[in-house]
């Protein structure tokens, strides 16, 4: 959400995704992909760099690679290593039995 001021002084926040287009006229109008419009004061230039800052946080916050510790937890009691299969693949165990079925059309 990008933070944009209105002409009576409230700050309002607005997703810019839903953002059509902004036009600079004597005031700043936003149009909404809805048809909401609204008058700001901030000039085009400035919610433009904002969106674009917006953008990059998100981009930034997805290319992390440190693994957080709840996306760590695996259950490894339900897996375990087929010492069969050369290429090492983890199959599900169901009662001693393998399912041998391929996960591609090539696997056949």
């Amino acid at each position: 959400m990008i933070a944009v001021t209105r002409l009576d002084k409230q700050l309002m926040y607005l997703n810019p995704d839903h953002i059509i287009c902004i036009e600079e006229t004597p005031d700043t109008v936003i149009t909404l992909f809805n048809g909401n419009r609204y008058i700001v004061i901030d000039r085009a230039s400035a919610i433009i760099s904002r969106i674009i800052a917006f953008r990059a946080k998100i981009s930034r916050r997805g290319a992390i690679r440190t693994a957080k510790k709840y996306l760590g937890r695996v259950r490894a009691s339900q897996f375990h290593l087929d010492k069969n299969q050369a290429d090492g693949m983890l199959t599900v165990s169901t009662q001693g039995k393998h399912d041998h079925t391929p996960f591609h059309s090539r696997d056949y």
